[in-house]
């Protein structure tokens, strides 16, 4: 059979050593004679369940002692909307726009009071990040929003502005716990988790205690962060078999050597591919070398008209889900961290021969 490498944006490839745990747990957890999925999620059992797996997180990202983590349902879009519901309450935002998904943010947000656009790379076509000394900051804003890292177009922050003290809301959901961050420099990193946390339906939330009395009156209470943190993210059933999964992959992550080693592998994954993009006119990838995604890695074919035909061939070799997104056509090659090299190596072995059968 065929080695099969699955680049998809989400949801995405998760650790095998995970899927199998997962398989050998299912229908008997630790001797409890119950799947994770049939457990009350008042039980002592997922209870148990519940807090290792934020204590390995919080071991993973070194979260400080005054933030609160959050298991919450909806993904990142969701957030989009309790954001703005949790900490706007009659003041003004500003949201800087990089791509795709930092534009939703905005869209979603305007419905809750005044947003700004502190900066925008649009007019780029998202191939950038506005430099930080132009962003137009209002230091009375309720917080600063941005997307770490942009799924669809490739662009990702690798430093962290200076907001002059007014709290950064990060959207991090596709590429946290792929390298070290200090939490502290946040007000709030919210994620999906279908990246690098595990499967669809759970977003996490890390927020500043702070930051928990800020809210709308309007807000509902399964949108609430402080009632959600006063309740260990219960006040209604959690994803309960996606914080499961989650837990596995932070204990996979620990034993890799946690983020600062998992990054070390996913430099020499992007520098990979990268490498081979800049040495060829057959392929090209836009975005302003310092601020590419070692995630989300997208490019063209210069002749778009065998794009049909590289998909065909790359599906013959088990590289699946290379499609660019529909919004921005092209390829996209997305490496999360259960992506290993070995998938990266056949992806530009197998662009090198379709190269040369095509030249």
């Amino acid at each position: 059979m065929t080695q099969i490498f699955n680049f998809s944006a989400g949801p995405a490839v998760l650790p095998k050593p995970v899927l199998a745990r997962a398989q050998a747990e299912m229908l008997d957890w630790h001797g409890s004679g119950m799947s994770v999925m049939e457990m009350s999620h008042r039980g002592k059992e997922f209870t148990s369940i519940l807090e290792k797996t934020e204590a390995d997180l919080r071991q993973l990202l070194a979260i400080p002692t005054n933030y609160k983590v959050l298991f919450l349902q909806g993904g990142a879009i969701a957030e989009n909307a309790m954001i703005p519901l949790n900490l706007l309450n009659g003041k003004s935002a500003d949201y800087v726009v990089t791509g795709a998904w930092s534009k939703r943010s905005v869209q979603d947000a305007q419905a809750y009071g005044q947003i700004n656009i502190a900066a925008s790379a649009e007019a780029q076509g998202f191939t950038t990040v506005p430099a930080f000394n132009d962003w137009q900051l209002n230091k009375q804003a309720a917080y600063v929003h941005y997307c770490t890292n942009e799924t669809i177009n490739g662009v990702e922050f690798l430093t962290v502005p200076d907001t002059h003290g007014v709290p950064i809301v990060a959207d991090m959901s596709s590429h946290i716990l792929s390298r070290p961050i200090d939490v502290s420099k946040y007000g709030v990193i919210y994620g999906g988790a279908q990246k690098n946390i595990g499967p669809a339906g759970l977003c996490l939330v890390i927020v500043r205690e702070d930051l928990l009395e800020q809210a709308s009156s309007l807000t509902p209470a399964v949108f609430h962060w402080k009632t959600q943190a006063d309740n260990q993210s219960m006040i209604n059933t959690p994803p309960t078999y996606s914080i499961y999964i989650a837990g596995l992959v932070f204990e996979w992550l620990l034993a890799q050597g946690g983020v600062e080693a998992i990054e070390q592998k996913n430099i020499a994954k992007a520098n990979l591919l990268y490498h081979y993009l800049d040495q060829t006119d057959f392929y090209d990838n836009a975005i302003q070398h310092e601020y590419r995604s070692r995630m989300n890695i997208p490019f063209r074919l210069h002749d778009e008209s065998l794009n049909d035909a590289f998909l065909k061939q790359a599906e013959t070799q088990g590289l699946l889900q290379l499609k660019g997104h529909r919004s921005v056509g092209g390829m996209r090659a997305s490496m999360y961290n259960a992506m290993p090299i070995e998938g990266v190596q056949a992806l530009v072995e197998f662009m090198q021969a379709f190269e040369k059968s095509n030249s």
